[in-house]
């Protein structure tokens, strides 16, 4: 079929056609933003999922209708090993420019252009050349201490809105890569507004980790944020993710074609667009076959193994590619750290700092207590028919587990 119609559009945050499987998450988002347009508090909520299942696409669509309902919106992608308060600043600044149209509250916005103002120089954020328009007011966000200076500045931000009748929603993404200083203060202060009722909300994503750092990060921040899991789509959603923009775009699929494709994706939605880009495509009628799916599975993998797995790949040193690589052949996992050591011929002591830097790279997470996981779905499979090829020109047998240890008999007494 012609690739101009095709409806797909796999990308990374792009919007699928059609956002199946998501109604329980944006029925909770829809609450939040009904309240905050109606300058009232909502709980914030913290999205948690592997690479590929559609964080950032749910961001999006959240900050989208929230705009629509009137209220003000911010995002920001938190950078990794780099200073998130360098993106907080000039976001804030933004939403208090559009607080500021309009709305007869021009005492509290000048008060939030202080607090930013004063917050900047302290803590020597880069905002390029960003003029507040109004002179230093000591005593306002100006103590030095992340956590006061943030809770002042969301607090200001927050009293402005309402002084307006608004809401303010901040869409945060990659938050596990916030520091653990950043991401405590940020708890504090949402803390602190949702104590005073303020209409300010923070939907953020991360990896399946941002819940374990942000309990460890204040104990109390598993009563603060809701943390909804986003994982792969069950048979019906995924069969909805293909169907429905294929039937719309006036062409549809022969059953086998849709069965087999959902099974090869396990219903990751990333993969779910990816696959039925290279379906529409490779079809040479409007029905697409169950007969072309081996085609389109070569095609699909091939073009994930250049970009969505390889770009991970290469920000891997050699040893934290041999980390890898033993993963990769105890199979999908999660695996107990012991059977990683063994299958790289190292001791567990040896073995940790390097899993301590693959989790803070976002690579692996914790699913339990010592045991070990990929972020992303299939990279195994990936390592294996890839990685490993390119490591010594063959792929290696799978590693063998750790026998665990013998358990003592009982003595009779």
């Amino acid at each position: 079929m012609d690739p101009v119609d095709n409806p797909f559009s796999p990308g990374a945050g792009n919007r699928p056609p059609e956002l199946a499987g998501r109604d329980d998450i944006m029925s909770e988002a829809a609450v939040a933003i009904g309240r905050l347009s109606r300058s009232r508090f909502s709980r914030s909520q913290m999205l948690l999922g592997l690479r590929g299942v559609g964080k950032t696409v749910l961001l999006n669509e959240i900050l989208a209708r929230a705009a629509a309902k009137g209220i003000h919106t911010a995002k920001i992608e938190a950078p990794e090993n780099k200073k998130f308060l360098d993106k907080l600043v000039p976001a804030l600044r933004k939403l208090v420019i559009e607080i500021d149209k309009g709305a007869r509250v021009k005492a509290e916005v000048n008060k939030a252009r202080v607090a930013l103002r004063n917050f900047a120089s302290v803590f020597k954020v880069k905002v390029g050349e960003i003029e507040f328009g109004v002179d230093p007011e000591p005593g306002v966000a100006d103590s030095g201490e992340l956590e006061t200076d943030l809770t002042d500045l969301l607090l200001i931000t927050a009293d402005a809105a309402r002084a307006a009748k608004k809401g303010v929603l901040i869409a945060i993404d990659e938050v596990q890569y916030l520091s653990v200083e950043e991401l405590g203060a940020l708890i504090v202060a949402l803390h602190e507004v949702s104590q005073r009722d303020l209409p300010l909300t923070v939907f953020g994503a991360g990896l399946p980790q941002l819940a374990a750092l942000a309990g460890d990060a204040k104990s109390y921040a598993e009563r603060l944020f809701d943390y909804p899991n986003v994982g792969p789509l069950d048979r019906i959603a995924s069969i909805a993710a293909l169907q429905e923009p294929v039937e719309a775009a006036g062409a549809a699929w022969e059953q086998t074609a849709l069965t087999k494709i959902v099974k090869l994706t396990q219903g990751y939605p990333f993969f779910l667009q990816e696959y039925g880009y290279q379906a529409w495509n490779l079809s040479q009628q409007e029905t697409i076959q169950g007969s072309i799916v081996p085609a389109v599975h070569r095609a699909a993998t091939a073009r994930l193994d250049r970009s969505f797995f390889k770009v991970r790949i290469d920000r891997l040193t050699p040893r934290e590619l041999d980390y890898i690589c033993a993963m990769a052949e105890l199979g999908p996992g999660p695996h107990r750290s012991g059977d990683i050591a063994a299958a790289m011929g190292i001791t567990v002591q040896a073995a940790a700092p390097v899993r301590a830097v693959l989790i803070e790279k976002g690579m692996v997470y914790s699913p339990s207590h010592g045991e070990t996981a990929f972020t992303v779905p299939m990279f195994d499979d990936y390592v294996r028919r890839g990685v490993l090829t390119l490591k010594d020109g063959k792929v290696r047998a799978p590693a063998k587990k750790a026998k665990a240890p013998a358990k003592k008999k009982a003595k009779k007494s």
